[in-house]
């Protein structure tokens, strides 16, 4: 009796992997001729944002977008994380020399831009309450970043203000305003 239910699964198992096979050139697709969308093409609009649909959802933000965009990091800023972005304004964008961002954006300067962008990003999730007075927080990039609160509890990374605090459902994003330029090495 075991010997037969036994091979009945064998069977099964064989139909359905056939049957999935003949369906998928029935339909014409298979894995290698369509490309997956990553992490950020789920469509959710009742979860909490993640930190990159924070960032899409803000019209301070567009400048922030592209530059993920260029440097392909929507998908791995989507992930589960946890991040703490630290979110430049256009308004930080635009201080920077003329030029600086567009040309960051072309491609021949994508790792460049993914170093500055790294330099925006620890893997945790830092809450307000936690970052202190003279604190320091490794980055992505393998760069440190120094937080200064003061008695007034207003916050700054490096030169950069904190404006204000947002939750996402994979971290924190955290909106500044300056770009924060990671140091020669």
């Amino acid at each position: 009796m075991k010997k037969v239910f036994f091979m009945l699964m064998i069977a099964a198992a064989f139909t359905s992997c056939n049957n999935k096979q003949s369906s998928e050139q029935a339909s014409g697709s298979d894995e290698s001729s369509t490309q997956a969308a990553g992490q950020s093409a789920v469509q959710d609009d009742q979860s909490q944002k993640d930190v990159v649909k924070v960032a899409v959802g803000s019209k301070d933000h567009t400048t922030l977008v592209a530059a993920l965009k260029a440097a392909e990091y929507v998908d791995v800023l989507s992930n589960a994380g946890p991040f703490t972005v630290f979110a430049p304004t256009n308004d930080a964008f635009g201080k920077l020399p003329a030029g600086t961002v567009e040309g960051l954006v072309k491609p021949e300067n994508k790792n460049a831009l993914r170093n500055i962008l790294e330099y925006h990003v620890t893997t945790s999730a830092l809450r307000e309450e936690w970052l202190k007075d003279g604190m320091t927080i490794g980055m992505v990039n393998g760069g440190k970043v120094t937080v200064t609160k003061s008695a007034d509890g207003k916050i700054k990374i490096n030169d950069a203000n904190v404006l204000a605090a947002v939750p996402a459902s994979n971290g924190m994003v955290y909106v500044i305003d300056g770009v924060l330029l990671p140091p020669a090495k």
